[in-house]
C-alpha cells in the first residue's frame, strides 16, 4: 500500500454507497424483564464522541422492549443525534430503543473503520439534518437508509484504521492517566480527612474569607475589568464565556478591595455550585470579585496548593453541607465556612502536602492538553479521511 497523503487523499476512485449498503440495522428485541442477559446500554451511559462503552446499567434497570446488541456492534444515539453518540459494543447485552443497532457490512466498509466514519462531521452533519421533531429530534430508519456517502476502496481502508486506532489508543492512554492522577488526588484527601491520621480544627486558622462585591446589574457592560461569578468557577478553574461579565473602571474604583490576584482561591456560596473551588489563573489577574463568591485569604505560612488540595474535595463538601441553609437554593455565609473543619497539619506537613498537590494538579492541566491535542487531532484525521 502506498503512503496515506492525508493533506492530498485522491478520491477520484472513491465510489458512493447508501447507507443501508455501508451497514445493516439490528432490529432483535429483547424483553428486559425475560431476559438472561446482564448488560443493558442507554444513551446515558455513552460519552460524546467517544467510541468506547465505560457505563453500564442493568436491565432491570429498565422495562418496555430493548435492542439486543453482540460483540462489534455499533451503538448509534437516533434520538438527539448532535449529541454524537456511537460507541462500539464488546460484550452480548441489550440497548435503549432509541439506539440504532448498527453493524458494518465488511464487502463495503472494514468494520474497523466503520465506528470512525460514524464519528465523522460528514455522517454526523448528515444524522443532525435528517433528525426530526421539535424537543427530541429523532432519526428515522426509512431516510438514513437512503443518504449517500462517499467511501474510499476497500484496499484503502487497513490503512486508514490503523492508523486511526493509533490514535485512539493514544487517546485512550491519556485518559487513563487523567483518571488515575484524579484518583490520585481523591486517595490523599481521604488520607488528610482520617481522623486516624489526623485531627480536626477550623479552616479559620488557616484562613478569613472574603465575600464578594454586590455591584448593579446594571453595571455591566461588554468591554472593561472582568468580574468572577458564581457561574465562572468551572473544573477548579475561572471560565469566562460572557461578554457582559465586565465593570467599567469608574466602577471597579469603588471596589478596589475586591481585585483578585493569579493563584487566589475562590469559593461559590450560593446555587447548585455551591462549594466548588477555583485557582484564579494569570488571564484574569486583576479581575473583581462578585457577591456570593469567596476569596481564601491565607494566613502567613499557609500553602495555597495545601488549601486546594483540602477544599477540592468530597470531605470539605461534606462538612460544608452541615452549615448549608435550607430553601430551594442553598446559601453559606463566609462566617460559617470559617467554621468547617478541616485537618489539623504541622507547618512541615502543610508544606509537604502542598508539594504534592501543587505536582497533581500541575499534572491534570498537562495531561488535559496533551488530550485535548489528541482529540483535535484524532478528529482532523477523521474529517479528512471522509
Amino acid at each position: 500500500m502506498k503512503k496515506l497523503d492525508l493533506k492530498n487523499i485522491d478520491k477520484s476512485n472513491w465510489k458512493t454507497f447508501r447507507f443501508d449498503q455501508i451497514a445493516e440495522k439490528i432490529s432483535e428485541t429483547v424483553d428486559p424483564n425475560t431476559t438472561d442477559l446482564d448488560i443493558y446500554i442507554g444513551l446515558e451511559h455513552l460519552d460524546s464522541e467517544s467510541i468506547h462503552i465505560k457505563r453500564r446499567g442493568t436491565p432491570a434497570d429498565v422495562s418496555g422492549g430493548k435492542l439486543k446488541c453482540y460483540p462489534g456492534d455499533i451503538i448509534f444515539g437516533k434520538r438527539r443525534a448532535y449529541q454524537r453518540k456511537a460507541a462500539i459494543v464488546d460484550f452480548e447485552g441489550i440497548c435503549s430503543a432509541h439506539a440504532f443497532v448498527l453493524r458494518a457490512i465488511p464487502e463495503v466498509i472494514d468494520p474497523k473503520l466503520f465506528p470512525f466514519f460514524l464519528q465523522s462531521d460528514l455522517f454526523m452533519h448528515c444524522a443532525v439534518d435528517i433528525s426530526v421533531g421539535g424537543l427530541s429530534p429523532t432519526i428515522n430508519w426509512g431516510q438514513l437508509k437512503e443518504q449517500e456517502f462517499l467511501l474510499p476502496p476497500k484496499n484503502q481502508q487497513p490503512q486508514m484504521a490503523e492508523l486511526l486506532w493509533a490514535m485512539d489508543e493514544v487517546i485512550e492512554k491519556e485518559r487513563k492517566l487523567l483518571e488515575n492522577t484524579k484518583n490520585y488526588i481523591k486517595a490523599t484527601q481521604k488520607t488528610l480527612y482520617n481522623k486516624e491520621n489526623y485531627s480536626r480544627t477550623k479552616l479559620e486558622n488557616y484562613s478569613s474569607i472574603l465575600g464578594g462585591y454586590a455591584f448593579s446589574s446594571k453595571s455591566f457592560v461588554n468591554t472593561g475589568i472582568p468580574v468572577i461569578k458564581i457561574k465562572n468557577i468551572v473544573n477548579g478553574e475561572i471560565l469566562i464565556d460572557d461578554h457582559s461579565n465586565n465593570i467599567e473602571k469608574e466602577t471597579a474604583h469603588k471596589a478596589k478591595k475586591y481585585i483578585l490576584s493569579k493563584g487566589d482561591i475562590l469559593i461559590a456560596m450560593t446555587g447548585a455550585t455551591l462549594g466548588k473551588i477555583g485557582i484564579v489563573q494569570e488571564q484574569y489577574d486583576g479581575a473583581l470579585l462578585n457577591q456570593r463568591v469567596g476569596k481564601f485569604e491565607l494566613k502567613d505560612g499557609v500553602d495555597k496548593w495545601f488549601i486546594k488540595g483540602v477544599l477540592d474535595s468530597y470531605y470539605f463538601l461534606n462538612e460544608l453541607n452541615k452549615y448549608i441553609g435550607e430553601g430551594a437554593q442553598g446559601n453559606i455565609s463566609a462566617e460559617d465556612i470559617s467554621k468547617t473543619q478541616v485537618p489539623s497539619l504541622t507547618n512541615t506537613e502543610k508544606v509537604e502536602f502542598g508539594k504534592k498537590f501543587n505536582v497533581l494538579y500541575d499534572s491534570i492541566v498537562i495531561i488535559e492538553l496533551k488530550l485535548k491535542s489528541s482529540q483535535t487531532l484524532q478528529k482532523s484525521i477523521i474529517n479528512q479521511i471522509f
